[in-house]
């Protein structure tokens, strides 16, 4: 009997410390940078984000987004067989933030380990749980994107320091007969690695390069816009669907206007794409799964609905989902 993969529970978690755009307007203006509430907005669609504290870690987000996702499950912690954690910012060089998830969660033995696909890394992470669960060398999986990504902005880049926030999200992903992920892309691009990256390292206990966020925006635009409808047609086409089927069309939030052109390729209203980017601002790998867990506890997305899952992030890196709930 072939074997199969549904979400079953959905958790989210972000740090208490919300900034509007005012508040980080007034943050960025008494460091001499200047910038507004109107140019953040027009650009990004952003409106507000979250930050976590100093010495919080990508771990400690995800630990309470872990938690609400089993709970939702019913699903002990110690039951769970594989970790994966998508992260850009972990807790440290090595173990793995997913390693030290585990040890919080007070569970052991299981597989785990973390995926770096930056924006793109929870489709990533919830392709290869799928995958895992199939092949049954895994029955019941956690699945997360987690992100501090404060800690590698550059607050004298306006460019970028008012695009993202911190965040974790997390989905438990279990064995089932009746299929869940139906159909999944996933591609990479090395050649476009520096228009989106943190060109940093550790070397004889050193910084090497500058670990700051740095990223080319019209060539990040341009890029994903593309390669995110490639994404989306050919899971529709691997699993036999039209756009016309999707429910919910559950993007990356990077950028309002990213994603208005993905859903218009698609020639899907707007009506039918869950929006978080305003709130939350880009948090990386956590996005998709803060933005399902905010639509499934608000009765937006209900089981049953065809959900397009789809990011794209620095590698550059980008893939799609598409799974019933």
């Amino acid at each position: 009997m072939k074997i199969y993969s549904r979400i079953s529970g959905t958790g989210s978690f972000l740090p208490p410390r919300r900034l509007t755009n005012a508040d980080l307007v007034q943050e960025l203006a008494a460091q001499g940078v200047e910038t507004n509430e109107k140019w953040i907005v027009e650009r990004t669609g952003i409106q507000a984000r979250h930050f976590a504290a100093v010495g919080v870690c990508s771990s400690d987000l995800a630990l309470e987004a872990s938690r609400l996702a089993l709970q939702a499950a019913a699903v002990d912690a110690r039951d769970i067989d594989l970790i994966i954690v998508g992260t850009s910012t972990p807790d440290m060089v090595f173990p793995s933030t997913a390693c030290i998830l585990q040890s919080k969660l007070g569970t052991k033995g299981g597989a785990a380990f973390d995926v770096q696909a930056v924006c793109s890394g929870f489709i990533y992470a919830l392709t290869l749980a799928d995958a895992m669960i199939q092949t049954g060398a895994a029955t019941k999986a956690l699945v997360v994107g987690a992100e501090v990504f404060s800690h590698i902005l550059d607050f004298k880049d306006r460019s970028t320091c008012v695009l993202f926030g911190d965040g974790a999200g997390a989905v438990v992903l279990e064995a089932s007969k009746t299929p869940g992920i139906l159909a999944s892309d996933l591609h990479a691009d090395g050649s476009f690695s520096d228009i989106l990256c943190v060109p940093g390292h550790v070397s004889g206990g050193q910084v090497l390069g500058e670990p700051l966020l740095k990223m080319d925006g019209p060539a990040v635009f341009k890029l994903a816009v593309g390669v995110l409808d490639e994404a989306a047609r050919a899971v529709l086409s691997k699993a036999g669907k039209k756009a016309s089927d999707i429910d919910w069309m559950i993007p990356h939030q990077a950028n309002i206007r990213i994603m208005q052109s993905a859903a218009r390729k698609l020639k899907m209203s707007m009506d039918k794409v869950v929006v978080t980017v305003d709130q939350h601002g880009n948090t990386s790998a956590a996005s998709i799964p803060l933005a399902l867990d905010t639509a499934v506890r608000s009765g937006q997305v209900k089981p049953g609905d065809l959900l397009l899952l789809e990011a794209v992030g620095g590698g550059f890196t980008w893939g799609a989902v598409l799974l019933k709930l």
